[in-house]
């Protein structure tokens, strides 16, 4: 009988090994819990598809070849004799299967099954050996866009392989928390490999060799078993993690069903970060070769129904990445704690990633705040918590001062601190800071972006241009978003309106802090932040439209009615404007003294008018660009249509009578009259018709003989030339002056005089004009050069020289002309009446 049972073992054992006739001829369907899985092919995701091997050209055995032992591992290959497969195992389970047995022969006409007949009741009993197997056509291709083309830094291949260590650990611990069945609680496991895993703590740990340039990453997790390995890594594009956190949803559903409902409902994808399948093959990028030995953590009785060894067994992986794998269980000799150990064994040209201080900075960069320890040689790594993810009441601060260090690469403390939680339009954990200073104001360059994105606590994109507006570069902090979709490299989000939205809610959320800190607390506001970031507050108003109108609430200028260093917001000028005002006047000047004296603010000073002051060509700029404010137009104080009626003009008797007063007191003095008026701008434009555009008179001007109005503005001006000289244009060419219009004023005194001197001396006259004209431009900083007007200057001193000696000459003669009285004698008088001679 026992003779008959090893025989019909014997027989079924050879069925399982292909024709030579038929390489790919083989299948086999593994009983795990009940339930039917296939080996199958890798790209079928192990779903039940063929497993294809590579045949033996000696397939045939004989009673005499069998060999009774526990385990043999061999490699099928076309040039090796197979040798014989049978255990203790499969004799003693012989007699169990002599019904089945019986049934097979039946319905195979009583013949012997053949090479490449699949016999799904017994073929378990067979162990694992090394097996081959080969991706896919398409899957090779698809691995190879892995290798070359998916990433941009190659270095990122360490993040993806420690993001897939975490999620293990993360699955082990959720396995637990559901009640799954695990090696910690299991006394009747009876596995092989089995170190410590009962006390193996969650931890990653990784090992460098620069001596035979390998790089090692452990983790204590969930662990593969050969079915997994060959569903998981046999297949890229397919997620274990993902298809886990959906298994994990389902199940929680389901325990919820008919129960509180309320909740988070998937509250065990959380801390899984994996997603896409492809992270693992980045490994290839660096390495010519990868190992992945692997052993699971979840139980497996030999009572379950599943006598499998190698599903409770470690199983080693093996692939050079050209498109073939191989499989085999690793001897129980080879120490295999619980969770999955990945072995790059790096290529010649990739030995930096071998050196122990280069992969702690790639780790540092990407992987600093992943939720398990890491081990790098021994020395944990990933010290800084992630405080982002803490409610802000709770967060000291001295682990902000620690955290704001890291992230900013500086040593001084914060300002301000922003540390807050979105749920619209998608989940938003940010933690941002407002440094005490800036760089850029040492020279040293425009800064980068100083906030980083983050999807699960792993780094996504370093210094990210795209969640901040760039006037906000001198933020620092991170910002994480767990729902934000992500490309498969995981290096950029996939959906650009999502980001835009994200954008203008977190520059919205720092405006509304920078508001109330400018409300509460003024002086720190204005003596701290206003005086470092006011430059980047004024360009988010020329560049950011969105944001121009609540950004232009934080800023601060000084005004005419205020005194030197006080500075005021625009709301707080629109409050003392009269309720008549419809416009915000500003003047753009070098300093405040230069501003007081400008001619444009005599008119606003006569009528009581506050007047905004600016001083550089970023405030004019901003000023041109803004536009309007709170529906108040911002008109600047050189335009010649600006509203100059008294300020206070609420009673109109009242006024009328000082008005009457001082149009008396402007009548008393000489002035050109109306027609006389006309003909001198007339003239006026004639004599500089190549320079001035129109000339008409103006009752804005009391001490200035003119003014040119509607001009374009001096300080953008000046900037522009700048730009263009460090273009390598010609100062000197560059950006000729247009034609200006010139306001005179038909009261003052040189006005007056300049027009009896056009009919008199119109030389004189002419030279008067371009000189008025010159200094209309000074006062409206337009002017290029001032060396242009020096010889007229001379000229106009030699004049005024001249004829002071003259004059003077003029004098002398008069006062020393013979007097003659009344009795006929001749007096001569000098000019202090001494030396009198009299002559009869």
């Amino acid at each position: 009988m026992a003779q008959t049972r090893l025989l019909i073992a014997t027989t079924r054992a050879s069925s399982l090994l292909p024709s030579p006739s038929s390489a790919w001829g083989w299948s086999r369907k593994t009983t795990i819990g009940g339930a039917v899985v296939g080996g199958g092919h890798a790209a079928d995701g192990g779903g039940g598809g063929r497993r294809r091997l590579q045949s033996s050209p000696s397939s045939s055995m004989s009673s005499g070849s069998i060999a009774i032992r526990h385990r043999i591992h061999h490699r099928r290959s076309f040039d090796c004799h197979r040798p014989s497969m049978m255990n203790t195992t499969m004799a003693q389970r012989s007699s169990s299967t002599d019904a089945t047995t019986s049934d097979d022969d039946e319905r195979d006409n009583g013949k012997p099954a053949e090479d490449g007949d699949e016999d799904d009741d017994n073929d378990d009993a067979v162990p694992r050996e090394r097996e081959d197997m080969e991706f896919q056509a398409e899957t090779r291709q698809l691995l190879d866009i892995v290798t070359h083309s998916l990433y941009t830094d190659r270095e990122v291949f360490l993040r993806e392989l420690v993001s897939n260590a975490s999620d293990a650990l993360e699955k082990l611990r959720h396995s637990r928390a559901a009640g799954s069945g695990c090696h910690d609680d299991d006394d009747d496991y009876d596995g092989s490999n089995v170190g410590d895993g009962g006390s193996s703590p969650l931890e990653i740990r990784i090992e460098t060799d620069e001596a035979s340039n390998t790089l090692t990453i452990t983790d204590t997790g969930i662990g593969m078993t050969r079915t997994e390995m060959i569903s998981n890594l046999g297949t890229i594009a397919r997620s274990g993690s993902k298809a886990f956190v959906e298994s994990m949803r389902v199940r929680g559903e389901a325990q919820r069903s008919g129960t509180d409902a309320s909740g988070d409902v998937d509250p065990f994808g959380r801390g899984i970060i994996g997603k896409f399948g492809v992270g693992f093959y980045s490994g290839f990028m660096v390495a010519d070769k990868v190992d992945v030995r692997s052993r699971s953590a979840i139980k497996r009785r030999k009572d379950d129904g599943n006598d499998d060894d190698d599903d409770r067994g470690a199983v080693l992986w093996e692939s050079t990445g050209t498109g073939r794998y191989s499989l085999s269980t690793l001897d129980r000799n080879v120490r295999q704690d619980r969770g999955t150990s990945v072995v790059l064994h790096l290529k010649p040209d990739m030995a930096q990633y071998s050196d122990e201080r280069t992969v702690e900075a790639i780790l540092k960069k990407y992987s600093n705040f992943v939720g398990f320890p890491i081990y790098l040689n021994g020395n944990r790594v990933n010290t800084i918590e992630a405080i982002w993810l803490q409610d802000p009441k709770t967060v000291e601060e001295s682990k902000h001062s620690d955290f704001y260090k890291y992230v900013s690469h500086m040593y001084d403390e914060p300002l301000s601190t922003l540390h807050f939680r979105m749920d619209a339009p998608l989940d938003i954990k940010a933690l941002l800071y407002i440094p005490s200073f800036h760089q850029e104001k040492y020279g040293m360059g425009r800064m980068d972006p100083g906030v980083s994105l983050y999807s699960r606590k792993v780094l996504v994109e370093p210094k990210s241009p795209d969640i901040l507006p760039e006037w906000c570069r001198f933020i620092k902090g991170v910002v994480d978003s767990e729902d934000l979709p992500l490309s498969i490299s995981r290096e950029k989000s996939q959906d650009s309106a999502l980001v835009g939205k994200m954008r203008k809610a977190l520059t919205r959320k720092i405006i509304s802090h920078l508001s109330t800190m400018m409300r509460k607390d003024i002086e720190k506001y204005r003596d701290e932040f206003y005086k470092e970031y006011s430059f980047f507050l004024k360009e988010g108003v020329c560049q950011d439209f969105d944001s121009q109108q609540s950004l232009s609430k934080l800023l601060l200028f000084e005004t005419s009615k205020g005194m030197a260093g006080e500075l005021v917001s625009l709301d707080e000028y629109v409050s003392r404007c009269p309720p008549e005002s419809k416009d915000i006047y500003y003047l753009c000047a070098p300093s405040r003294e230069l501003a007081l004296l400008s001619p444009y603010m005599e008119g606003f000073s006569k009528s009581k008018r506050e007047v905004i002051f600016v001083y550089s060509a970023i405030d004019d700029f901003v000023m041109a660009n803004l536009k309007t404010f709170e529906g108040r137009e911002l008109v600047s104080a050189d335009r010649s249509e600006v509203d100059l009626h008294p300020a206070n003009d609420v009673d109109g008797d009242a006024n009328k009578g000082k008005k009457d007063e001082k149009d008396d007191d402007t009548s008393s003095r000489k002035s050109l009259s109306t027609a006389e008026a006309t003909e001198f701008c007339a003239w006026f434009q004639t004599t500089l018709s190549s320079k001035v555009s129109q000339c008409k008179t103006t009752k804005r001007l009391s001490s200035s003989p003119a003014v040119i109005t509607d001009n374009e503005s001096g300080a953008l001006r000046r900037m522009m030339r700048m730009v263009e000289t460090q273009e390598g244009g010609s100062s000197s060419s560059a950006m000729p002056l247009p034609k200006q219009t010139v306001e005179i004023n038909p009261n003052h005194e040189i006005i007056v005089g300049m027009n009896s001197l056009k009919d008199t001396d119109p030389m004189l006259a002419k030279v008067l004009a371009e000189q008025i004209l010159d200094n209309c431009l000074v006062a409206a900083g337009l002017l290029d050069d001032g060396r242009s007007m020096l010889p007229r200057l001379n000229d106009l001193m030699l004049c005024v020289v001249k004829s002071s000696v003259d004059m003077d000459k003029g004098i002398q003669e008069r006062e020393e002309e013979v007097v003659i009285n009344e009795s006929g004698v001749q007096e001569d008088e000098t000019i202090d009446g001494k030396d009198k001679n009299r002559r009869g």
